[in-house]
């Protein structure tokens, strides 16, 4: 039996002159975790599941009274990393897509590592803006060529095509094997360890260092023009204008578009961007410097650094599912705020080891400061310190590597809804921080870069005439001795989760730290954003 969870796939419809959320749709798909440390999902479902959501959300748009040829743009927002390799000529999927968090590349990196002088995992940095990680496309790439018959014979015979999941969806929303248009934007393209941030080409010594043949990449594009258009469904003939990876599609839905803003999205890792602007920024702090957003063909590059936590709201599901101390995941705010404090117990959630700023892959979950005293509302609210201690660590090598502290951090996803977490990490960061009272930022990013495409029009995104939007505020309630001490404490535990593993991952049998969370692992994997016409209305006038 393979271990699964479900996960969802949403289409969203925004009004572009209010950015009004208009309706949406949402469907359930399963996510597969086939070996210790595998994590995969169908590309067929995935596509399956838009094709399902665009029609739901237009049978839900006519019941509105509002008229579907008022959508006048798609936007996609989707995980960076997730890759997929397909047949261009059949149009089939050669292999499961290979989720972000997948950890079966670790030899593989272990072995490209002995190629580089000194063992340097950062040796392509100043071109990548990247650490060498399982985290990222090339190496999920390299072990499907060098793992899958399949995929070997197709690129030999030149019909492998390569993508992150939103690759995938364009190509095959927009003819497929019939004339799909194969192509991806820089903020995907600058995860794959593939390109160059700063000429936005592939380069051709990374793909020979990886061994990845140049033809099968996809053409890159900016995150706002026109790609192709709906080739069937209810949407055929509307344009796909808008591109974005996940965190890039958030940190524009928050407006973040100064240099120094930043937001901090909490899904099932935890993602803080800061924008740098037009100027890259190397972290010596353990930060990715990636691709912010480029906003159109002939619009400059934006760059931003950003902190990546693997696990954030996924340990609540583990609360949930694995030690069964909550019945619903929304169960861990009551909890945690029944007892205010963690009494001295530290929850380390290195399920699929540390990421930023430390990217040590050797690293297991702990928790510690066990006392007879402590139950199950301690172990909750050490759970929720940890997303926010998380935070803290990123944050304070933002604020090093950019010179200037931020005043105050915004937030969105989903676990932005839990108030005792929002408050702890106000507590723990000693700055306010900021949620904005519409959630759907990443949903909203994309669909305001399909909006704004040239030759789509209908959204400005010049700073005034973006829609003000309002928010709720939470402002540091304890003294900063006290966070000091508590995030003290944190680091130490920190330190003891480190070097628990030391063979390879994948040669270690089918119990696997993803196969405990039978239920309980959720991943946003793609969604599609449709957006109205300006003058959109609930009469469809």
């Amino acid at each position: 039996m393979i271990p699964a969870c479900l996960l969802s796939k949403m289409l969203k419809v925004f009004n572009a002159k209010t950015s009004e959320l208009l309706s949406h749709h949402q469907v359930e798909i399963v996510q597969k975790f086939p070996k210790e440390g595998w994590v995969e999902q169908d590309p067929k479902e995935i596509l399956n599941s838009v094709h399902e959501c665009v029609e739901k959300t237009c049978e839900k748009l006519q019941q509105l009274n509002i008229d579907i040829t008022n959508i006048k743009a798609i936007g996609v927002s989707n995980q960076r990393e997730t890759t997929v390799v397909w047949d261009k000529t059949t149009g089939e999927p050669l292999y499961n897509a290979i989720v972000w968090l997948d950890l079966r590349t670790q030899a593989t990196v272990d072995r490209l590592l002995k190629k580089i002088p000194g063992k340097n995992k950062s040796f392509f940095k100043f071109r990548t803006g990247l650490p060498l990680s399982t985290y990222f496309s090339a190496v999920k790439l390299r072990w499907l060529l060098d793992n899958v018959e399949e995929i070997k014979q197709a690129v030999g015979d030149g019909r492998a095509m390569f993508g992150t999941i939103d690759s995938w969806l364009i190509w095959s929303l927009t003819g497929g094997k019939n004339g799909g248009v194969h192509c991806t934007d820089v903020t995907n393209a600058s995860r794959t360890m593939l390109f160059n941030i700063h000429s936005l080409e592939w380069d051709p010594e990374l793909c020979q260092f990886f061994d990845i043949p140049m033809e099968i990449l996809p053409k890159v594009r900016s995150s706002s023009e026109i790609y192709g258009l709906m080739k069937s469904g209810a949407l055929t003939g509307v344009p796909i204008s808008g591109c974005l990876g996940d965190q890039s599609a958030a940190l524009v839905g928050q407006m973040c578009f100064q240099d120094g803003q930043a937001k901090n999205t909490y899904g099932t890792g935890c993602f803080l961007l800061c924008n740098t602007g037009q100027k890259s920024v190397f972290s010596e702090h353990g930060l990715l410097t990636t691709i912010a957003y480029k906003l159109g063909r002939d619009k400059p590059v934006c760059y931003a650094l950003e902190g990546s936590v693997a696990i954030a709201g996924a340990v609540v599901r583990w609360l949930r599912d694995n030690l069964g101390i909550l019945k619903t995941s929304q169960e861990v705010e009551k909890l945690a705020a029944e007892v205010g404090t963690s009494y001295g117990c530290y929850f380390v959630p290195a399920f699929s080891g540390l990421y930023a700023p430390y990217w040590e892959p050797s690293a297991r979950g702990i928790i510690c400061g066990l006392t007879q005293f402590t139950n199950k509302n301690h172990i909750a609210f050490a759970a929720l310190e940890a997303v926010c201690f998380q935070t803290r660590e990123l944050l304070d090598a933002i604020n090093k590597d950019c010179g200037v502290p931020l005043n105050q951090l915004q937030v969105d996803g989903g676990m932005t809804n839990n108030k005792v977490l929002m408050q702890l990490q106000s507590d723990i960061l000693c700055i306010p921080v900021v949620k904005p009272s519409m959630p759907e930022t990443t949903a909203l990013g994309a669909a305001m870069a399909a909006g704004a495409a040239e030759g789509v029009g209908i959204w400005s995104l010049n700073p005034g005439d973006l829609t003000a939007v309002t928010c709720e505020r939470f402002e540091p309630q304890i003294n900063p001795e006290e966070s000091e001490f508590r995030f003290a404490r944190w680091k130490k535990a920190v330190m003891k989760s480190m070097d628990w593993v030391t063979s390879d991952i994948s040669s270690n049998g089918d119990s696997s730290i993803f196969s405990s969370l039978p239920l309980g692992l959720y991943i946003m994997s793609s969604m599609i954003m449709l957006i109205g016409a300006k003058y959109i209305s609930g009469n469809g006038n």
